[in-house]
């Protein structure tokens, strides 16, 4: 499987809290909710191709616990997203949880790098990582990464985490998808092409 990232963003690349004001509100972040303003339709449809593609998920624990409260409550026969959700394998690499309750999910303890190889190997399509921040940086961190999904809304907020950090692997990505919402997000998929290279600008 390949796996896959997606995430929302600010401009200024915070991750933290996008859908609600007690979504995560750790280190004072008083910004919770900034990326409801921007949902349409458009919006809607690129996030249910993206579920379309998934064979299994990959949470950090934070995100893991927020879905599990949410959507095995919400799971109406047919749903493009809570059916997913509901009925597919769910991975959560914890050192802090020893039971999850949501079905078909498994808890990793062992070596993260080690434990997301191995379930890359396993045959299908994608193994997803949605939101999950931490989770995401250790990832890019180790090199794992094979998409980036990067929904840029267009607002800044100048405090919060941030979804690059110095630990991230460098890496090349090429842009495979692209769509500006009406309400001006920016939908884009990158897919990794592999190192790096670098020039001089303006040499032949």
């Amino acid at each position: 499987m390949e796996l896959s990232v997606t995430q929302f963003v600010t401009i200024d690349g915070v991750y933290q809290a996008p859908g609600g004001p007690e979504e995560d509100p750790s280190g004072g972040f008083a910004h919770g909710g900034w990326s409801a303003p921007y949902d349409d339709d458009v919006f809607g449809d690129r996030i249910v191709s993206v579920f379309e593609r998934v064979d299994a998920f990959l949470f950090g624990r934070k995100t893991y616990e927020i879905f599990a409260e949410y959507w095995p409550q919400h799971n109406p026969p047919g749903h493009p997203i809570a059916n997913k959700l509901n009925d597919l394998p769910k991975y959560v690499p914890t050192s802090t949880l020893d039971k999850a309750d949501w079905s078909g999910t498994e808890l990793l303890h062992g070596d993260l790098v080690k434990e997301v190889t191995e379930l890359k190997a396993r045959p299908g399509r994608e193994l997803q990582v949605h939101g999950s921040g931490e989770l995401t940086a250790s990832l890019l961190a180790a090199g794992l990464v094979d998409t980036l999904n990067l929904w840029v809304c267009p607002v800044i907020l100048g405090t919060g985490k941030r979804l690059f950090t110095a630990d991230a692997l460098p890496a090349a990505f090429a842009l495979t998808e692209s769509l500006i919402t009406p309400k001006g997000v920016i939908l884009a998929t990158y897919r990794k092409t592999g190192d790096p290279t670098y020039g001089l600008m303006g040499a032949e």
